[in-house]
C-alpha cells in the first residue's frame, strides 16, 4: 500500500451506504442512500458520528438511529451495502434524486450527531518508538459484520501483494509517509464478535497530519469489503 500517494489536505472523504430492498437484495434494488461521518479528536480517535439517510419520498433527513441499528442490529445491517460515492450517486439518480450532492451540501444534513464517550487512551504497556521516531501510537478501528474468506484474501492481497499475511494468517502490511511509519493488522476482537484493524504509527516527523488520511484509508478498504466501522480507538 502506498500511503504516499493517498494522504491528501483538507476535510477526508464521507462514508457511503445502500439501504437495500431485501436482506443480500442486489444494488439496483436498494431503496435509500446513506451517507456517514466519523467525527475525530486532534490526534484521530473518534468522538461522534453523523448521518443522514435519502428516499425519494422524504429526501434527506438525519438520522442517527437508523446509524445505530445498522451497527447493533443483524437484520438492519443484512440490508445494508457499503460502497464507494459512484455508486451512491447511481442509485441516487435512479430512485429519482438526480446527482448526488456536494460532500459539503451533504454535510449541511448531518444535524442529529451522535457523541461518544470521551475517554484517555489506555496505556497498553510501555513499548518505545522506533530509532529516530518521537512518538509510537497504536489505533484500534473496529467493524461491525461478517467477511467471508474471499475477501480476506482480497484484503491480503491488496495490503502486502506478492507476500505473507500476518504470522497468524490475518491481512497485516506495512507503509510510510515520508519518514513516518505505519504498520497494521486485522483481527478478531471480543471473543470473535467483532474485527479490528490494529494500526502501529511511528511519527518522526513533527506534524502528525499523515495519521488521519492512514486510518480513513484503512477504514475505507476494509468497508469497501463488506464491514461497517463502528469506532476508532486509541491505545497508546
Amino acid at each position: 500500500m502506498t500511503i504516499e500517494t493517498r494522504v491528501s489536505p483538507g476535510a477526508l472523504p464521507l462514508d457511503y451506504y445502500l439501504l437495500l430492498d431485501r436482506p443480500d437484495g442486489p444494488a439496483e434494488r436498494a431503496e435509500a442512500v446513506v451517507v456517514e461521518e466519523f467525527l475525530r479528536a486532534p490526534d484521530c480517535w473518534t468522538v461522534g458520528l453523523g448521518s443522514a439517510l435519502w428516499t425519494p419520498a422524504a429526501g434527506w433527513r438525519s438520522s442517527t438511529s437508523f446509524s445505530q441499528a445498522m451497527r447493533a442490529a443483524p437484520e438492519v445491517r443484512a440490508r445494508v451495502r457499503p460502497v464507494a460515492r459512484d455508486a451512491a450517486d447511481r442509485i441516487h439518480r435512479r430512485l429519482g434524486g438526480g446527482p448526488l450532492p456536494d460532500e459539503s451540501v451533504l454535510r449541511s444534513h448531518l444535524h442529529d450527531r451522535q457523541v461518544f464517550p470521551a475517554a484517555a487512551p489506555l496505556r497498553l504497556g510501555d513499548t518505545p518508538p522506533l530509532d529516530g521516531c518521537h512518538e509510537r501510537r497504536v489505533y484500534r478501528v473496529l467493524f461491525a459484520g461478517e467477511l467471508p474468506a474471499d475477501r480476506m484474501a482480497g484484503l491480503a492481497a491488496r495490503w502486502r501483494p506478492g507476500g505473507d499475511p500476518s504470522g497468524d494468517g490475518m491481512p497485516a502490511g506495512h507503509g510510510s509517509f515520508g519518514d513516518d511509519r505505519f504498520s497494521w493488522t486485522m483481527r478478531r476482537v471480543g471473543g470473535g464478535v467483532a474485527w479490528a484493524v490494529d494500526l502501529t504509527v511511528e511519527l518522526a516527523r513533527a506534524a502528525d497530519d499523515a495519521v488521519g488520511p492512514v486510518l480513513h484509508e484503512l477504514t475505507s478498504t476494509v468497508r469497501l469489503a463488506g464491514l461497517i466501522p463502528v469506532t476508532t480507538e486509541r491505545f497508546s
